[in-house]
């Protein structure tokens, strides 16, 4: 299965500019934007981050402030966060062995740097990947970490895979089966993750008076390092 795999994803991998580098800080930087968002979305936001921010040098140098304003749009705000600290302590003292010390970074973004910048024979499991093993029983090298992530988004999808497009479906016990719908995740119109963005928002923009701010909200942003209280004003950390 690997052969023909790895032939499908000769002819038509997606070309991303994460895959044309074995940078292990652009790698870093490409996989925590990567959670909760799509890779169309991410490509201009990466290209225009390094862009700005080059190295873990160049990015632990920044201020936090300019950290979240460049993250805006992306979700998830503490990822930036995680990675502008993560970004502090590899400029301080290196990579460290274990990369799940790094703010952050959990097993399978720590297995993605592994195997994409070092080329160490680990393979990376997300969702995707994790699902394409399930439904073939196969047990993939990790030469084949990229794509199985292309045939999990793409074709092996969640509720009715493409077996018609695959080139695993010969062999694939789970040929022509149809799935139930995952749980979907909560709505973001009208929720509390809603609430917090508009107010990171508003105060990116500029400090903010507490009283006219969602004085909930401001609390948890602040819980999450994402802002500062200061005197009954409210403004992005320095």
């Amino acid at each position: 299965m690997d052969r023909l795999l790895l032939a499908w994803y000769d002819r038509e991998g997606r070309d991303l500019p994460w895959r044309r580098t074995r940078d292990p800080y652009a790698i870093l930087v490409s996989e925590v934007m990567l959670q909760q968002t799509q890779a169309s979305r991410v490509v201009p936001r990466f290209e225009r981050w390094l862009a700005r921010w080059p190295s873990a040098e160049a990015l632990a140098d920044a201020s936090r402030a300019d950290v979240i304003r460049e993250w805006q749009g992306l979700g998830y705000n503490r990822r930036a966060v995680s990675l502008h600290e993560a970004a502090r302590r590899i400029a301080a003292g290196g990579w460290p062995a274990d990369l799940t010390e790094l703010p952050g970074v959990g097993p399978y973004t720590a297995a993605a740097v592994q195997c994409f910048a070092w080329g160490e024979p680990v393979l990376p499991v997300d969702t995707n990947v994790r699902r394409v093993q399930e439904r073939t029983g196969h047990a993939f090298t990790p030469e084949c970490g990229q794509a199985l992530m292309d045939l999990g988004a793409r074709v092996c999808l969640a509720r009715v895979p493409r077996c018609g497009e695959c080139p695993l479906a010969a062999d694939c016990p789970s040929r022509d089966r149809r799935y139930e719908p995952e749980r979907r995740q909560s709505r973001f119109e009208g929720s509390f993750r809603q609430r917090r963005a508009a107010v990171l928002r508003r105060v990116a923009e500029s400090p903010r008076p507490l009283a006219e701010l969602d004085g909930e909200a401001v609390a948890a942003l602040s819980r999450d390092g994402l802002v500062e209280v200061d005197d009954g004003l409210v403004a992005l950390p320095g």
